[in-house]
This record gives C-alpha cells, sequence and structure tokens, in this order.
C-alpha cells in the first residue's frame, strides 16, 4: 500500500522569508529566491525519509485490495490528523461510502498511525477500499518540531552554499537534530 498524495498545494514547514533571513539575503534582490524554494522543497523531502514524518500536510489517498485478518491496517504517514473519508470503488469505477465507524484512526496517530476496520465491512472480492487520510505536521496538524525545522535551514543552507554539490549523507549536524524525532521500524 503506497499512499498518493491527492492535494497539490504543499506548505513548506520554513517559508521563503524564513530561509532568506536565514541565508542573510539582501531583501531587494529576489533573484535567487526560485533556488531557495527548491532547496527548502528537497531538504524537507530528506528529513522526512531520514524521519519516516510527513512535515508539510497533506492529504493522501491508499487503496486496499482485502481486509487485513487483526483488523488494523498500518499506515506508513506520520502523524495521521483525520480520516478524510473511507468507501469501496468497484470495477466501474463508483464509490461507494461505508458508514460512519466502520473504519477508524487508531489510537496512536503520531508513533504507530493506523486504521481499525470493522469486521462488518464488505468483502473485497469484487471491490477495493478507498481511503484518505490527513496527515503531516502543520495545518491542522502538531507543529513541525523546531529542530526539525531547523535541520530544514541547514539542509538548504548547505545546499545553497555549496550548489550541486549535495551531501550523499547528512551532516552530523542534521542527524543529531533529527535524530530524536526519528519513527523506528520493526
Amino acid at each position: 500500500m503506497i499512499p498518493i498524495r491527492v492535494d497539490a498545494a504543499i506548505v513548506e514547514p520554513v517559508s521563503l522569508a524564513d530561509m532568506r533571513r536565514h541565508l542573510r539575503l539582501d531583501p531587494d534582490n529576489t533573484d535567487e529566491d526560485a533556488l531557495v524554494e527548491s532547496l527548502i522543497a528537497s531538504a524537507r523531502a530528506m528529513v522526512e525519509l531520514a524521519t519516516r514524518r510527513v512535515l508539510a500536510p497533506g492529504r493522501y489517498r491508499l487503496m486496499l485490495t482485502a481486509w487485513p485478518a487483526d483488523s488494523v491496517v498500518p499506515l506508513p504517514l506520520s502523524p495521521v490528523v483525520a480520516l478524510a473519508s473511507a468507501g469501496s470503488v468497484d470495477a466501474t469505477g463508483v464509490v461507494t461510502a461505508f458508514d460512519s465507524g466502520l473504519v477508524r484512526l487508531g489510537p496512536d496517530t503520531v508513533e504507530a498511525p493506523a486504521l481499525v476496520v470493522s469486521p462488518a465491512l464488505p468483502s473485497l472480492s469484487q471491490a477495493a477500499a478507498l481511503i484518505e487520510v490527513d496527515a503531516g505536521h502543520g495545518g491542522a496538524g502538531p507543529p513541525v518540531p523546531p529542530g526539525l525545522a531547523q535541520a530544514i535551514r541547514l539542509l538548504a543552507a548547505h545546499g545553497f552554499e555549496h550548489r550541486g554539490d549535495l551531501p550523499v549523507a547528512l551532516p552530523p549536524v542534521v542527524e543529531a537534530l533529527i535524530a530524536p524525532h526519528r519513527r523506528i521500524r520493526l
């Protein structure tokens, strides 16, 4: 199950203005703003990959072709903010919403995000489950931890100063900032 982001707008956890201040750029010269914005996005992606956390809020779609035997669907997104919709889609593309309460968020939406599904749900032999969740820090979710925002700033600044020479591994100071926020995979 691979979550697919379904909303286009991404609100970065570090704004262009904040990054320009961090880099001490001349406020009258905006020639490099596009570069700085792309460095922020790539730094966020690197920190998200290292921590296994979503740092820009968004809506994600998941498809299931079978219900798990234990009624728990682990989610590869953290933090999960809300269950936006749940239903089934048949071979013709017709979506039928599930009754309220048959699919709900598990008890820990940050460290062990999951969906709990009711045994009363219809079989998925002739359909697939279509589930959308809202996930990510910022927006309606918890705020971005300051250490992760600083890690983004440091990675973006490194990319700005060493154009084209992004590190293969994260610098030790960035590793130290993200280590307490890393989700452990068992």
